[in-house]
C-alpha cells in the first residue's frame, strides 16, 4: 500500500509540473502547440488581430452541411454515440450529443432576435452554428479554473486538463455551443480509437467545443470547415480592412446570432 501511494505521488507530482510548465504560455494539442505571444511561432503560422468567420448561407446545401460537419467532427475526434454501442457494464445509459458544429434553422439559431415576417427561403435555410468566438465571452468569465480562456487574437479555447466539469461555462454560453462528456468519449469513436491520431481525445467529465481549428492555424492551414466548404466559409482578420473577410462583410448583408446580448460574436452570416 505504501509503495503504491509513493508511486502515485511521484506520477501526480510529475504531471503537475508538466501542466504548470505548459499553462503559462502554451498547451499541447496532439503534436501541435496552441502558442501565445511568448512562444516561438511556426514559420507558416496564420495570425490575426481578431479572428473571424463569414458563412455564406446562399452557398450552403444539405450535402455541404454534412461534409463540413463530418470534416470538423472526424478530425477532432468528436464522439457520436448514435453510431456506436455503449459499454455493456454501464448501469445507467446516458444518451447525449457532443457537437462542435451543427445545423439549426433561423428561429432556433437567432432567437430572440427573430424577424416577425420572414421570407420562406430564409426560414428554411440551413444555418451552421458553432462557438462564436465572442469578444466578450461569458463562458470565460464563468469558468472558475480558467480552463476556458480567450487568446489575444480573439479565439476562445479549452484547456481540457484544467476543466473540473462544473459546467458553469455551459450555463453561461447563450449559444449552446458547449458539450459535456457524461461518459468516456472513446465510447463514441470507431472501435474506441481516434479517427485523427494527431488530435487528442478527451476524457469523461470535461466540456468541449469548437476551437476555430487553432491547431491548423498554428501551422499555416485553414480550418477544416473552410477547407471543405467550397467557398461557403471564409475565415480571416476582422481588424484588417483589406482582408477578404472584411470585403465580404462590406459587400453583403450579414447578421450575427443574438446580437442584443452584447457578447460580440465573431461569426457572421451572409443572408
Amino acid at each position: 500500500m505504501k509503495n503504491d501511494r509513493r508511486e502515485f505521488l511521484k506520477v501526480a507530482g510529475a504531471s503537475a509540473v508538466g501542466v504548470t510548465a505548459l499553462s503559462g504560455s502554451a498547451f499541447a494539442i496532439g503534436e501541435y502547440f496552441i502558442s501565445s505571444k511568448e512562444t516561438k511561432p511556426h514559420a507558416e503560422e496564420k495570425t490575426a488581430t481578431r479572428w473571424g468567420m463569414v458563412i455564406n448561407t446562399k452557398k450552403l446545401n444539405e450535402d455541404l452541411v454534412h461534409d463540413i460537419t463530418h470534416a470538423c467532427h472526424s478530425n477532432h475526434n468528436v464522439p457520436d454515440y448514435k453510431l456506436f454501442k455503449e459499454p455493456k457494464d454501464e448501469k445507467r445509459k446516458v444518451h447525449h450529443e457532443i457537437k462542435w458544429v451543427w445545423e439549426e434553422h433561423y428561429h432556433n439559431a437567432f432567437a430572440p432576435d427573430v424577424v416577425e415576417y420572414l421570407s420562406k427561403k430564409l426560414e428554411h435555410t440551413p444555418f451552421l452554428v458553432m462557438c462564436n468566438q465572442c469578444q466578450n465571452p461569458p463562458c470565460v468569465q464563468a469558468c472558475p479554473t480558467k480552463a476556458t480562456f480567450k487568446r489575444p487574437d480573439g479565439i476562445v479555447l479549452m484547456d481540457f486538463h484544467r476543466c473540473i466539469g462544473c459546467r458553469f461555462c455551459m450555463a453561461a454560453c447563450p449559444y449552446g455551443s458547449r458539450s459535456f462528456n457524461f461518459q468516456d468519449p472513446r465510447n463514441g469513436l470507431p472501435n474506441g480509437l481516434p479517427t485523427n491520431p494527431a488530435f487528442p481525445t478527451r476524457m469523461k467529465g470535461v466540456v468541449e467545443k469548437c476551437n476555430f481549428c487553432a491547431e491548423r492555424l498554428a501551422i499555416g492551414k485553414k480550418p477544416y470547415c473552410e477547407e471543405v466548404s467550397k467557398g461557403a466559409i471564409i475565415t480571416g482578420d476582422l481588424a484588417d480592412e483589406k482582408s477578404e473577410i472584411r470585403r465580404l462583410l462590406e459587400e453583403n448583408n450579414a447578421i450575427t446570432r443574438k446580437t442584443s446580448l452584447g457578447t460580440g460574436p465573431s461569426v457572421f452570416y451572409i443572408v
